[in-house]
């Protein structure tokens, strides 16, 4: 057994919503383990808690019971260690801010607050950028970009906050797909630094490169994406043109919510 910490530990986690104590928990009993070097992508129906558990991890939400770890700390006490692209984040494109700008948004916790940042700063902003291959767009404003490179900025100011995991709620929505292929080949190459979460609310989403399926719809179950069995219940999607297969256990809660629902 590995000794290395895992970068994230969920310990049975119940949740609902202040005044939905009768209703069904959003999540419900949800255990699983992230990696060091892990590649996540986290899938299930819409409403199935998949941002509800990125903010429990994130500290923004507390469970109702269980546990959370985030490089060995509570979430609250890891924040800053945790780089978060939100599934809508809203960049006001009619503001006259630079790339730069909004990727130094990522040291204000390590800044303190104020207009001007250090050099060292600068230069940490622009690495970031670096690693997004988007170095290039530093002087443009947020306007003259597309939704891709908009994604990759917002990568870039999670970097710039020097993070040890990345978590990403749906990044590549409302992007091509000639920019979803370079942006998985992106966060690729990231996740030989660091480990990876990727939302998605379709299955057909998740790429091949993934080491692991989270199939989330209430309930969670984990399994290794490479592995193409024919004696375990599979499910198959077409992206591209080309066939890919994620593997399901019997007891996959997506697999189940199909079954019970068959449209």
């Amino acid at each position: 057994m590995s000794d290395v910490q895992p970068a994230a530990e969920i310990e049975h986690i119940t949740f609902r919503y202040p005044g939905s104590a009768d209703s069904q928990p959003v999540l419900d009993d949800v255990t699983f383990q992230i990696a060091a070097d892990d590649y996540v992508g986290l899938v299930g129906p819409n409403g199935s808690g998949k941002t509800t558990l990125l903010k429990i991890m994130l500290g923004l939400l507390k469970p109702d019971s269980g546990r959370v770890r985030i490089m060995g700390m509570s979430p609250v006490e890891a924040r800053s260690r945790v780089g978060y692209v939100p599934q809508h984040a809203e960049i006001d494109i009619m503001v006259p801010a630079t790339v730069l700008d909004v990727v130094l948004m990522g040291r204000l916790g390590r800044s303190g607050w104020g207009p001007k940042f250090t050099d060292e700063h600068i230069e940490k902003g622009m690495q970031a950028l670096e690693r997004t291959g988007v170095e290039g767009l530093a002087r443009r404003t947020v306007s003259e970009l597309s939704g891709g490179q908009r994604q990759r900025v917002l990568i870039a100011r999670a970097l710039a906050s020097e993070a040890a995991i990345l978590l990403l709620d749906e990044p590549t929505a409302g992007i091509d797909a000639p920019m979803e292929r370079s942006f998985h080949e992106l966060l690729g190459n990231l996740n030989e630094e660091f480990p990876i979460v990727l939302v998605s609310h379709d299955i057909g989403f998740v790429s091949a490169h993934m080491k692991t399926i989270a199939c989330l719809n209430r309930k969670l179950v984990c399994h290794g994406a490479p592995e193409v069995t024919r004696d375990l219940i599979s499910r198959a999607y077409v992206e591209d043109g080309t066939l890919k297969e994620v593997i399901h256990d019997d007891d996959c809660p997506t697999c189940m919510q199909d079954e019970e629902d068959p449209e």
